[in-house]
């Protein structure tokens, strides 16, 4: 057994980042700055969109697109169950009713063909969710949407540096809403970005990111600004920092080595968990994609052992071994449940996978030590568990 316990998951910051969170800090300017669009600019430039608009998280970024689509009482959105709940809850806030559809077996990613069953005459909007990084089948989704109107947004928070038929994530005509929070490929500490090829929901979500404000902080306060503004809308406190940015700028640099470094290791688990029957690795999609590996995240067939998902995530831990839950569907959550109040076996592909699913350690610093330490605790657990 390890010695020193090797957690799910570490953000990978250098002394470049440091000094660039350093400069911002001498400078007397740390909140939304030049940093800020430096970091915007660079982004945008990375995945080729139009526009793009920094944010302090992901989940601001989808309250705002949800917002920007207007929604009326009874208007649908319809998304997958296996999500972190800010993506339904987003879609709640801003007025709107999440509708559910199941996913597909190995990729964990909406199904296409489920979306299509769950269209009404009140959808407004369909959200796929890139799981762990491997991108959806966007090309007959983007169709479908087309067919019936409806606008795409699409959950990129685990898709920085995803590829979808050669192009990234963020391109697309769709809105993209990407996340760097701590555990994700890249981060700001906490931050998003929202990439679009429409000017004009981007400027209304640049409007309300920061109080519905026609006139950005650091422009009024420097040196050839004016202190005035107007107010045009009712907006939000959701702008992002140069103390952020100064993050970002950095590693987004590195976004392209840290994601073969996540599919190195991706690769080594794939061929060493193959061997164990009670595991399910991570299915992949059958069109031109790159994976990001934001998560590594096999299935666990608890149907063949004493001990259920939970249990093993905490002889996971015993044996010094972090994990996470990336994620329980969102409607087995309480609220979710009393919500949706979804008959027994609605959503099988999702069930299936909630209850089996977790995530092993994968992060850019790893070695192939530590990852053969995980396996061999996912061994030994499944042989002392063994029914």
């Amino acid at each position: 057994m390890r010695s020193a316990f090797l957690p799910f998951s570490i953000p990978c910051l250098g002394e470049e980042e440091i000094a660039e969170v350093t400069d911002s800090l001498r400078s007397g300017w740390i909140t939304t700055g030049p940093k800020v669009k430096r970091f915007e600019e660079a982004f945008k430039a990375y995945v080729d969109a139009r526009f793009a608009v920094p944010l302090s998280s992901a989940t601001a970024g989808l309250h705002l697109s949800f917002l920007g689509l207007k929604l009326q009482p009874g208007d649908e959105v319809i998304t997958t169950p296996m999500t972190f709940a800010a993506t339904v809850a987003m879609i709640v806030q801003a007025g709107g009713c999440p509708v559910l559809a199941d996913i597909e077996p190995g990729s964990l990613n909406l199904s296409v063909a489920e979306v299509e069953k769950r269209i009404t005459p009140r959808t407004r909007a369909i959200v796929p969710v890139h799981f762990a990084g491997q991108p959806c089948d966007l090309d007959p989704i983007i169709s479908l949407a087309q067919q019936h109107g409806l606008r795409v947004i699409e959950d990129a928070a685990h898709a920085v540096g995803t590829e979808y038929r050669g192009r990234r994530i963020g391109s697309f005509p769709t809105v993209s809403v990407f996340s760097f929070h701590p555990i994700k490929n890249i981060t700001t500490g906490e931050g998003g970005m929202v990439c679009t090829d429409d000017e004009e929901f981007a400027e209304e979500l640049s409007l309300m990111k920061f109080h519905g404000m026609n006139r950005e902080a650091w422009k009024r306060y420097e040196a050839s600004g004016t202190p005035n503004y107007d107010i045009v809308l009712p907006g939000f406190k959701y702008n992002m920092m140069d103390l952020q940015a100064a993050l970002g700028i950095h590693q987004l640099r590195k976004l392209d080595d840290f994601i073969t470094k996540r599919t190195d290791l991706a690769a080594f688990y794939n061929r060493e968990l193959a061997g164990l029957d009670a595991v399910i690795t991570p299915g992949a999609v059958i069109y031109p994609h790159r994976h990001a590996w934001h998560l590594y995240t096999p299935l666990i067939k608890v149907e063949q052992l004493t001990i259920d998902r939970d249990r093993f995530m905490a002889e996971l831990k015993s044996r010094n071994i972090g994990s996470g839950l990336h994620f329980k569907a969102v409607h087995h959550h309480p609220w979710y449940r009393d919500y949706f109040k979804l008959p027994t076996g609605f959503l099988p592909v999702a069930d299936y996978a909630s209850d089996r699913i977790l995530s092993l350690p994968l992060f850019p610093t790893m070695t192939r030590a530590d990852a053969a330490d995980v396996v061999a605790a996912v061994s030994d657990i499944i042989t002392a568990f063994r029914r």
